[in-house]
């Protein structure tokens, strides 16, 4: 099981050569063969917001492209369960305070998923054995 963290998201959505350069591709392609990409549900906020700031730019309207990006093969939203909110707040070891990569992070915790990120901290707390990420290949 796949779970992508929300620059992953948009990047693969948006055809984004770091994808293919970081070797997520074949995790991807496999994944999608066998339905088991998670997009956390607090991504698709995070979109929002930062399409609503100007901080990213989305072609069209951006709930029309939440909705195209959430409806692509092998993908789906995982809810925000009451087990995810919790675990977000009693991350073993030390995590920074942002709310959103708290919850993607509680997110592969919870589903024993693999978390596609190029978020070196999200990275680096993984290296300490916290949550399972994909070594990125630059």
């Amino acid at each position: 099981m796949i779970i992508l963290d929300t620059h992953v998201w948009i990047w693969i959505v948006n055809g984004d050569e770091k994808i293919k350069k970081a070797g997520f591709l074949k995790i991807i392609d496999r994944a999608v063969k066998n339905n088991k990409i998670l997009i956390p549900a607090i991504c698709t906020w995070e979109v929002a917001m930062l399409a609503a700031k100007g901080r990213i730019s989305i072609s069209g309207n951006t709930l029309e492209w939440i909705h195209k990006a959430t409806s692509a093969p092998g993908t789906s939203i995982y809810p925000l369960s009451p087990e995810i909110a919790y675990e977000s707040t009693v991350l073993p070891g030390e995590f920074h305070g942002d709310p959103s990569d708290r919850l993607i992070v509680a997110t592969a915790r919870i589903t024993g998923g693999t978390l596609l990120t190029f978020d070196r901290q999200i990275i680096e707390y993984s290296r300490q054995g916290h949550v399972k990420t994909a070594a990125i290949k630059f």
